[in-house]
């Protein structure tokens, strides 16, 4: 929702054409020290990825679009996807993520970027009602 204007701790997901559905108020549990080291990318930094180190297994607790309490054991890409998400919603990139080297060649490659530099988009209010809920 942050990446669309949207003030709510909610994403939608879609992974391997098998699994796919919406979290909201997303709370993350660990359920083991292992990492998993891969390529991401990311909509908000268009074509380009790194490797980034994620947690290999993670269990999310929070909402469906309903409002009915879920939980999602996610592993491999399923996992990487749902701690990229949640990210976003506390305003993390997976660039932080990065380690220093890595970080520096991807904030270089970001800078030299066809994209960089544009003018951003104007982010419209709704006309509808939010009752306090969005920007």
């Amino acid at each position: 929702a942050p990446q669309i204007g949207v003030g709510l701790r909610v994403f939608t997901y879609h992974v391997d054409d098998e699994q796919s559905g919406h979290l909201i108020n997303p709370v993350l549990h660990f359920p083991s020290e292992q990492e998993q080291d891969g390529p991401e990318g990311c909509l908000s930094i268009p074509g380009l990825s790194w490797d980034c180190t994620r947690r290999a297994d993670v269990v999310a607790h929070g909402q469906n679009m309903y409002g009915d309490p879920i939980t999602i054991d996610g592993t491999a890409m399923l996992a990487r996807c749902i701690q990229h998400e949640t990210d976003h919603l506390d305003g993390v990139l997976f660039v932080d993520r990065l380690d220093t080297e890595t970080r520096k060649a991807a904030m270089k490659a970001i800078r030299n970027a066809d994209w960089s530099g544009l003018v951003a988009p104007i982010v419209k209010l709704s006309p509808h009602p939010t009752r306090g809920l969005a920007l």
